[in-house]
């Protein structure tokens, strides 16, 4: 009879914070133990969960784990992997590169730490020979830092377009589908518990700002500010518009986008008209997509569930298995990709089409003075159409919809425009893909 083999020395993992997306962490390290252990080749050990009120019982976190100083989780020997999900800037910055500094691998799903601050955290891992995973600071449930941090790290990446913000994409998708107003479809998507109950950092895009920046860091090797991002909101919007977009053949969707134009990047997130029969016209309601345009691979596009605790704690969980194994094969992380600083072009000298939706005075000649002050700027004009007239107050809606033409020249033609007697109101100013 043989002899029974030794124990596994378990790996300890340390939580820094419990809340929806902590709890659906630990319900899944509670539940999946057997197959985490089998995949790993030893089993997790959860060591220390840190919360703000540790009076507070939390479903799956043993006797004794709960703590509400993250000094116990430094001074605790057995843990290995430190997984940060507090969210917020502070003091989740500190507390992640305090635990990378004591020689802890981190797992973090925090976007806006690593929006701001990511090479910075990520060569102090490597300074001291640990490793600091993300894959859940973006897309949710999408795997799309590690592709773009490895399988794709062949190509030269020459662009990625976005839909990175379930609360705004479920909005905008209401807006299109059921004719709602802004108002009417943020209300449902609060409801739902698609919006929080202040929506700013969604519906302004500071949210998709801080993702886009994470994967323009991927993608490109550059640092990108959240700041330098050109960025408009969707609160502007108006039913007519999706109406008037949709008789055009495109929808509204909120792009996250970063290209390459000679050598520097164009970056924004913007709502912007997409062609209905474009993959990204086509991600309706919560979910996200990121497409990747490379010189090997062509176009790619990875869409999925982008928020909510499973999808997110996939993510973690991925990263967490992904570093245990290292840590039972002994297997020490790569060098840091040395990240340049990117050049930035302003919004003044990107190129677009544009979709402009402008209230006029309904008489001879206003279409005339509009051409003009566009081709004053070098704006050629693709299509005009009158959607609406008031015949009581003798106005009409005029849609133009331009060729490509820079931000700066569209600035300053609209200035004229908005100068016109016949001119009652410049509406929405949109771009346009393609």
């Amino acid at each position: 009879m043989s002899e029974a083999s030794e124990p596994m020395e378990p790996i300890g993992v340390s939580l820094l914070g419990a809340g929806n997306v902590g709890a659906g962490v630990l319900a899944a390290l509670q539940r999946g133990a057997e197959r985490y252990a089998a995949r790993v080749g030893r089993p997790l050990e959860l060591r220390r969960v840190l919360v703000r009120a540790r009076a507070r019982p939390r479903a799956g976190a043993p006797a004794g784990a709960l703590t509400d100083r993250f000094e116990d989780v430094l001074e605790d020997e057995r843990t290995q992997i430190v997984v940060e999900l507090m969210g917020g800037e502070h003091p989740a910055r500190e507390y992640i590169a305090r635990a990378l500094a004591s020689g802890r691998h981190v797992v973090t799903a925090n976007k806006e730490v690593m929006a701001k601050c990511g090479p910075e955290l990520l060569e102090l891992a490597s300074e001291h020979g640990v490793r600091l995973l993300y894959e859940a600071s973006v897309g949710g449930g999408i795997p799309i830092v590690r592709p773009l941090g490895r399988d794709l790290l062949a190509n030269e990446i020459t662009a990625v377009t976005a839909i990175i913000n379930g609360t705004t994409n479920y909005v905008l998708t209401a807006m299109t589908y059921e004719g709602s107003d802004y108002a009417e479809a943020l209300a449902e998507a609060q409801r739902l518990g698609y919006a929080e109950p202040d929506p700013t950092d969604d519906v302004e895009g500071i949210d998709a700002a801080y993702k886009l920046a994470i994967l323009c860091g991927l993608a490109f090797h550059v640092t990108v500010s959240p700041d330098d991002i050109a960025r408009q909101g969707i609160s502007g919007l108006s039913a007519r518009d999706f109406r008037y977009a949709d008789e055009l053949g495109y929808t509204i969707k909120l792009l996250a986008s970063g290209r390459l134009v000679d050598g520097a990047l164009d970056v924004s997130v913007r709502p912007t008209l997409i062609a209905y029969e474009e993959p990204l016209g086509k991600v309706d309601g919560v979910l996200n997509a990121v497409q990747v345009e490379g010189d090997l691979v062509g176009r790619v596009l990875f869409e999925g569930p982008g928020a909510g605790p499973k999808p997110t704690a996939s993510a973690v969980l991925a990263d967490v298995l992904d570093v245990a194994r290292d840590v039972v094969a002994g297997r020490g992380p790569l060098e840091a990709i040395r990240y340049r600083k990117a050049v930035v072009r302003p919004p003044s000298e990107q190129e677009s089409r544009y979709y402009m939706r402008v209230t006029v005075a309904d008489r001879a000649g206003v279409l005339a003075k509009i051409a003009g002050a566009l081709g004053d700027n070098d704006i050629s004009i693709a299509s005009v159409v009158q959607f609406e007239v008031d015949e009581d107050a003798r106005t009409a809606e005029l849609v133009i919809t331009t060729h490509k033409a820079r931000g700066g020249r569209l600035d300053a033609a609209l200035a004229t425009i908005r100068e016109l007697d016949e001119v009652v109101e410049i509406g929405s100013v949109l771009q346009m893909a393609g």
